[in-house]
């Protein structure tokens, strides 16, 4: 992640994983399906977004009555490049581990933390309106 490496994360997926984002985020697909879906979408994001990750922190791993599914809080700070501006985002991670491969993945990040620090807010609002 803080090296945005999409292929060394992809290697983490199993072939047929599944990683969705329950809430908006701009500039990121709603799924991915596939090993190969999580490597060409964050390619392109990391590619397209000046947000440069420079830590992974506050992180809290959250135990399951299922040894397969793990809970990780995380807070990802960094800056965003074209601005110098500093950005700080909690998240929360839902992973089902097979076979030590990621098969599934609930990414629940802060996507108006980071289209406010983006000075995106107004394409999420235009985006929001086009969905109706």
């Amino acid at each position: 992640m803080l090296d945005q490496s999409a292929g060394d994360l992809a290697d983490l997926y199993a072939p047929d994983a599944v990683h969705e984002f329950p809430f908006l985020f701009l500039g990121m697909s709603e799924r991915y399906q596939g090993r190969e879906e999580v490597r060409a979408g964050y390619r392109a994001a990391w590619s397209a977004s000046p947000a440069q990750q420079q830590e992974i922190g506050e992180i809290v791993v959250q135990e399951s009555a299922d040894p397969k599914v793990i809970t990780v809080e995380q807070v990802v700070t960094g800056t965003v490049t074209t601005t110098g501006r500093p950005f700080r985002f909690p998240g929360l991670l839902v992973m089902r581990v097979r076979n030590g491969q990621i098969v599934h993945v609930r990414d629940y990040m802060d996507g108006l933390g980071v289209a406010h620090a983006l000075g995106r807010l107004a394409a999420v609002a235009a985006g929001l309106a086009d969905r109706s």
